[in-house]
């Protein structure tokens, strides 16, 4: 097999079971030169020590998953999400710190879906923009970009009520783009049939935090959660996507975000190796070096 993508980096969703320390291990044993861990682990490790690891594997950082679910409306739950996104702030700039040059301070935000009992999306979607709000002061403080990121529909209700880009971008467009910025995943965006203006928008408001990739199957998995599949073992399209972002100037890393239950019963080295080769097959070819 050739040498993997130089910017390639690999999400711990993919390798979900994992702990930190093996995630990084996995990771830079395949000769993959970025990694995107997640909170649960990273505080199952502690910050400190997970700050060591990656700064002595040589790794880049990519991003931080994930902060957000702040559409309650106020009282105690919506206080505690806000000052628990705080803390996603400074473990996402350690982080970044602690990792090898390109290091990205990037925290990805999954907003959250309609509190239990409510039906007001309109309400909901204005609770994320003052949550942002709330926070964009804290992350400008500690040099971390908050990446808003749409999910597909489907998931409107429970985890996200940013369904598109342009909605995610027009709560950005209130802050400095260093401060608030878009993840854009092909998982959640290929349908859209403005994705590609959406994209150059984000562009030209230099927006664009983190691109996710990873592909879209059908028939989804009975928890729709977990229907992600390696790049190129599904339907979407690589190349519009990934030549749009490239044309915004776009040269971070490229993570893959892998959530299926068939791939987390996988052996991780196994699942590593095989994202890499999906990747050089169907994204790969569309972009550039770093």
């Amino acid at each position: 097999m050739t040498a993997p993508h130089p910017r390639l980096s690999i999400n711990q969703a993919t390798i979900k079971k994992t702990t930190a320390a093996e995630a990084i291990r996995v990771t830079t044993v395949a000769g993959i030169g970025a990694i995107g861990l997640w909170r649960e682990q990273v505080q199952d490790a502690g910050l400190d020590e997970t700050a060591k690891m990656i700064a002595g594997s040589g790794l880049r950082y990519s991003t931080h998953c994930r902060g957000g679910w702040f559409t309650a409306e106020e009282g105690p739950t919506r206080t505690a999400a806000l000052d628990d996104n705080r803390v996603a702030i400074d473990e996402t700039a350690a982080l970044a710190a602690a990792g090898a040059a390109g290091s990205r301070a990037v925290l990805v935000l999954v907003v959250g879906g309609l509190p239990d009992g409510s039906r007001d999306l309109v309400g909901a979607r204005e609770r994320v923009r003052d949550a942002i709000a709330r926070l964009a002061p804290h992350a400008q403080q500690q040099g971390v970009q908050l990446a808003l990121e749409p999910l597909h529909p489907m998931y409107a209700s429970d985890r996200s009520v940013l369904s598109t880009l342009d909605q995610a971008l027009d709560i950005a467009a209130d802050f400095a783009p260093e401060v608030v910025g878009v993840t854009v995943d092909t998982f959640h965006l290929w349908w859209d049939p403005n994705v590609l203006d959406a994209i150059a928008r984000a562009g030209r408001e230099g927006r664009i935090a983190t691109y996710q990739v990873c592909d879209w199957k059908t028939p989804l998995e009975a928890d729709n959660l977990l229907s992600r599949h390696y790049p190129g073992d599904g339907v979407i399209d690589f190349s519009g996507m990934t030549h749009a972002v490239e044309a915004t100037g776009y040269t971070g890393d490229v993570e893959v975000e892998l959530l299926n239950q068939a791939i987390w019963d996988t052996d991780p080295a196994e699942a590593v190796r095989r994202t890499a080769e999906g990747f050089e097959r169907a994204v790969a070819p569309y972009l550039s070096a770093p």
